[in-house]
């Protein structure tokens, strides 16, 4: 299990990047003697060290259940090795994706260059000169589980080691993690985007809207972005562009205190969180500020359907997550 534990440290290590993850977002995993070890369902990477966070699958079993469409392949709960799994925790709602990459080391990231790429309409053009040197395919946005599963498996290649997933991120994969990680460099790097500076919030103006209210200044810096850059907070008031955006922050940035929202972007002054906002939101906030700083004015981007939306504030799979989110989770000062 050595290997298990080399990926423990390199999840941890990836889990507290924020341009990398956010909160609960993102997962690993490693296929060894039939047994795939993934990191479990709400579970923070960034806590992989310190916690036992990853669920042991029945590899095989879970192959059979995707080749025969099995619905059990939505939650991939039925393929638990309960013998193995101590903690009694779900897997990852990607379980199915990192099963279909032949490789042993899989890593599926939030990152934000990547995601900045993956909103533009002509996002598998736009990268294929950057990632002409890796063995990649683009997937078209797809409900994250076993949809996204399915489109992964129409397109991928027996060499294929790097996935670009429409509105949604990265996932990588080698056959040891020290490959994994410099993979993950190596791609990241490649597909880096510079990001507009950040405006400074106006620290007393902020203060003074949350007096009396059950609001609070945003902790980070860069979070106060998503108010202070006219263009951010301009594309994400009335859309949402990537899964974690609808599910955490809602279907758009509101910009009011008066909405009860968990997060709320008081245009030119700053980001305010509400008191009872979950662990994930200012993470999940400060995501897509660093997002949005990354796309330019005439940059063409493409937003969730109302269905994407529906799939997703629908699918029990994503509320067990939110629900295991909250539990035993601190606001992440990284």
């Amino acid at each position: 299990m050595i290997e298990l534990d080399a990926l423990k440290t390199l999840s941890a290590r990836v889990g507290a990047d924020p341009l990398l993850v956010q909160a609960a977002g993102g997962n690993t995993s490693q296929k060894q003697n039939g047994v795939m070890w993934i990191k479990a369902s709400g579970t923070w990477l960034k806590d992989a060290s310190a916690k036992d966070i990853f669920v042991p699958v029945d590899h095989a079993a879970l192959m059979r259940g995707l080749k025969r469409h099995d619905p059990a392949c939505e939650t991939c709960e039925d393929f638990v090795r309960t013998d193995l799994n101590q903690t009694g925790l779900r897997p990852s709602i990607e379980t199915a994706v990192h099963a279909l990459m032949p490789q042993s080391i899989v890593l599926h990231v939030h990152c934000v260059s990547t995601i900045a790429w993956a909103i533009q309409v002509n996002a598998e053009n736009l990268l294929a000169a950057k990632l002409a040197a890796f063995k990649w395919a683009f997937i078209p946005y797809a409900r994250p589980g076993l949809m996204l599963a399915a489109a992964i498996a129409g397109r991928l290649k027996p060499d294929t080691n790097v996935l670009v997933l429409g509105n949604h991120g990265l996932v990588v994969a080698a056959e040891s993690v020290a490959a994994a990680k410099q993979l993950l460099s190596g791609v990241v790097d490649a597909v880096a985007l510079p990001a507009r500076d950040v405006v400074p919030a106006d620290v007393g103006a902020l203060k003074k809207a949350c007096e009396g209210t059950s609001y609070m200044p945003a902790v980070h810096a860069d979070t106060h972005a998503l108010a202070t850059d006219p263009l951010a907070l301009d594309r994400s008031r009335d859309f949402v562009f990537y899964p974690d955006h609808v599910v955490f922050l809602g279907t758009g940035v509101a910009t009011d205190l008066a909405s009860g929202a968990p997060l709320v972007a008081l245009k030119g002054i700053g980001v305010a969180l509400h008191l009872s906002a979950k662990p994930a939101v200012e993470p999940m906030g400060r995501c897509l500020a660093d997002v949005m700083r990354r796309i330019k004015t005439g940059d063409e981007v493409v937003a969730l359907t109302a269905l994407d939306i529906d799939r997703l504030l629908n699918w029990d799979a994503e509320k067990y997550r939110q629900n295991t989110t909250v539990q035993g989770a601190v606001t992440d000062p990284s």
